[in-house]
């Protein structure tokens, strides 16, 4: 097949140039950073660009979005305009299939767990929103006739995360304990991006009757916070633990830091890591045949030790632009001391 894919420098989307060229197809690969895999280099919203990348494709894999760490004011524009130019460039390309890579956080903050793929979009805040009117575009050109997948993956880590992670190692490697929001006793699932990769491979091989659907994806074994974290810790080899704060003060100082610009931590996963969060993957098990086989613990624990033979490598501090660079920890960075 000739993909095209969106998002090609990410750590999803250079994966998937690296799995599915190996696997044999042509790849083509959009994205700002001209970087390995990325054949047209520009913003994901130039009609012209998406019109010469999509030419005689077969399938579009969409995976351009802006994180969280963006400045609100371009969350939006880069999510729900970039999404609507690369389906109006689907369209005109009369591409077979698209892959639409969403998100578990159009739920927001469900009080539903597991969350099926049938609850309502709730978002809670700009990224939320902007995945979730992304993905109303999705789904009005599916029913426009042209089959497209929706993938809702749950916060996905491996072998080139950095982000927030990259806070969790470094200070394990140091030898601190870490701290939790209260007991840190909350279920969060998280899911393998070797996992996600297998899963778009299978969605691109399965019939359109089954592809043009929207699933949930994420780790069927998970445990708590405090069980992931102490995993990380342990495998540090200095003995330290996974401490609680108390929750409520702790949010509070936290948003105030965020607010005031001093702390990568975003509001909604404040928020999130204080009940359990995961999803039904029913639905993927049993229409696609998908299987996840890494855990929560496996996938920290690879990410781990990929970033300790990877730390000491010069890389630029981008405040999270991309889910590959590590996050400026700025206030929580002082904090340290404290454990």
């Amino acid at each position: 097949m000739v993909i095209a894919i969106t998002g090609a420098a990410g750590m999803l989307g250079s994966r998937l140039v690296d799995r599915l060229g190996a696997d044999g197809h042509h790849v083509r690969g959009v994205d700002l950073r001209p970087e390995n895999g990325v054949t047209h280099v520009g913003d994901v919203r130039d009609a012209r660009l998406l019109d010469r990348a999509f030419a005689d494709a077969t399938v579009v894999i969409h995976c351009a979005a802006a994180l969280p760490s963006y400045p609100a004011d371009q969350i939006r524009p880069v999510t729900v305009e970039g999404t609507r130019a690369v389906f109006a460039a689907a369209e005109r390309a009369a591409v077979a299939r698209v892959v639409h890579v969403s998100s578990t956080a159009v739920y927001g903050l469900p009080t539903r767990v597991p969350t099926p793929e049938e609850h309502p979009h709730a978002p809670v805040d700009t990224y939320s929103a902007a995945k979730a009117a992304a993905e109303e575009i999705a789904v009005r050109h599916r029913a426009g006739g042209l089959p497209v997948a929706v993938l809702r993956p749950k916060t996905f880590l491996g072998p080139g995360r950095m982000g927030l992670f990259s806070m969790l190692f470094e200070w394990a490697e140091e030898g601190r304990n870490f701290p939790v929001l209260g007991r840190g006793d909350v279920r969060i699932q998280m899911f393998a991006v070797d996992d996600l990769v297998d899963a778009v491979v299978t969605v691109l091989h399965a019939p359109d009757e089954v592809a043009n659907d929207t699933y949930n994806l994420a780790a069927e074994r998970f445990g708590t916070l405090r069980e992931d974290f102490q995993a990380v810790l342990d495998a540090a080899g200095h003995g330290r633990r996974v401490v609680s704060l108390p929750a409520r003060p702790a949010l509070a100082a936290l948003s105030l830091l965020e607010r005031s610009r001093l702390s990568p931590v975003y509001g909604r996963l404040l928020h999130k890591l204080m009940a359990d969060s995961y999803v039904s993957i029913d639905k993927a098990r049993q229409r696609l045949g998908f299987q996840p086989k890494l855990s929560n613990q496996d996938a920290i624990l690879r990410t781990f030790e990929w970033w300790r033979t990877e730390r000491h490598r010069e890389r630029p501090a981008r405040d999270g632009r991309t889910s590959r660079d590590p996050w400026r920890q700025g206030a929580l960075a002082a904090a340290k001391i404290f454990f």
